[in-house]
């Protein structure tokens, strides 16, 4: 039987839970309720004990697992955090890390999906701060079920109103469902670029920031999947209980890869690795002086042919990705058959504001029947989505 944790703070629509509660009981789901000390003020904690069956947790340092550290205990053993109603305070708690009382602290220890349904003045929802905190959350993975429009507890209209119980119970159930996906799957995805040395202090490299990459990693993570992620020199966090291994150069990435690809079921090639090395490098930095006015370059290894070798009959899953400046379509179609992908995903890198160092994309996904998807601009994690969902789709048909 599955459990989640369902974490109540100081809202009105408070009242609003014990339905929340309920409907994941109906379901057959176990729910331990967390509560604020500040919603201890509107409901008892009882009433949640009652309808839960289990004593609710309102104190980090309570008794209710006296031979345990308790937050990491729960943490453990739930498939799903879900804040219901949740307030700015605990909103903002959650994007800054602060970790004051068990549910912010609860919210660090686990690495289930977190689900947020936040209730509060049109004001304080609209409020530069509280949207910045949202967009930040929402950056590192949570997942949100935005209020409504409605009749407020200020006695005004306005958005902030927290969504239907029903709604609720509906996205926490597919969340559910969504993370037990591709549970057992083994994925190796590579992300960010490569840098190839002239001397100690200047390089060959691209402008790829590694956030399609890491949005990949962590949509994949999220639906239950093994990962390892081979991952060039970024300044992004890397998704937490990703198996991390870092590379500066294409040699280097192209080892990790031979290395890992064995043991996958998955390879996501999302690293724009360089094309190309440098000829000659020096130990010590080049002097403006002494440098040559020209350099001389060479092809670095290409990682997917290796790959394609290594593959043999094998029935992994490869997919590839092609950042062009002009007949997209056409040299991802090429590259899809030339390295014999199943799935290519291609954009156009000269537009501004999508791919290389933003967090949108606008992408076409090829596989290799020859069907052509060709998406909106979207975020990032709405592009990863989109790659899972057809990788899922080739499982279903490979067996």
């Amino acid at each position: 039987m599955k459990k989640i944790a369902l974490g109540v703070t100081s809202s009105i629509s408070i009242y609003k839970a014990c339905e929340v509660l309920r409907g994941f009981q109906n379901k057959g789901i176990q729910v331990q309720v967390i509560m604020t000390r500040n919603a201890t003020h509107l409901v008892a904690p009882q009433l949640f004990s009652a309808l839960s069956g289990r004593k609710t947790i309102v104190d980090l340092f309570g008794d209710d697992y006296q031979d345990e550290i308790a937050h990491v205990s729960l943490a453990d053993g739930i498939s799903l955090l879900l804040v219901a109603p949740a307030t700015a305070n605990i909103v903002g708690k959650f994007a800054s890390g602060v970790a004051d009382d068990f549910l912010s602290t609860l919210f660090l220890a686990v690495r289930c999906p977190v689900l947020m349904a936040p209730a509060m003045n049109e004001a304080m929802y609209l409020h530069p701060q509280t949207q910045a905190n949202i967009k930040s959350l929402r950056v590192s993975g949570v997942e949100f079920i935005l209020p409504e429009k409605g009749y407020l507890a200020c006695q005004e209209e306005g958005w902030g109103r927290l969504a239907s119980p029903e709604k609720i119970v509906a996205e926490g159930l597919a969340l559910l469902e969504r993370s037990e996906r591709l549970k057992g799957r083994k994925f190796l995805i590579t992300a960010g670029p490569t840098r190839e040395p002239l001397d100690p202090v200047r390089f060959l490299s691209n402008r790829s920031s590694g956030k399609m990459g890491y949005a990949i990693a962590a949509e994949a993570l999220r639906r239950g999947a093994d990962v390892t992620l081979i991952t060039g020199p970024t300044s992004l966090m890397p998704p937490a209980r990703a198996a991390l291994r870092r590379v500066e150069t294409a040699e280097e990435m192209s080892q990790e890869v031979k290395k890992s690809f064995p043991r996958a079921d998955v390879l996501v090639m999302a690293a724009a690795v360089s094309d190309f090395k440098l000829s000659s490098t020096s130990p010590q930095k080049i002097k403006k002086r002494e440098a040559s006015r020209s350099v001389g370059l060479v092809p670095t290894e290409d990682i997917l042919a290796v790959v394609r070798r290594q593959r043999g009959r094998n029935r992994k899953i490869v997919v590839g990705f092609a950042a062009e400046t002009e007949n997209v379509k056409a040299n991802a179609q090429k590259k899809l058959r030339q390295k014999k992908l199943d799935l290519i995903v291609a954009n156009d890198v000269s537009q501004k504001g999508i791919g290389f160092d933003s967090d949108l994309n606008q992408v076409t996904l090829i596989d290799r029947q020859g069907r052509v998807f060709e998406s909106e601009k979207l975020d990032k994690r709405d592009i990863a989505r989109l790659i899972l969902g057809k990788i899922e789709v080739m499982f279903g048909k490979k067996g």
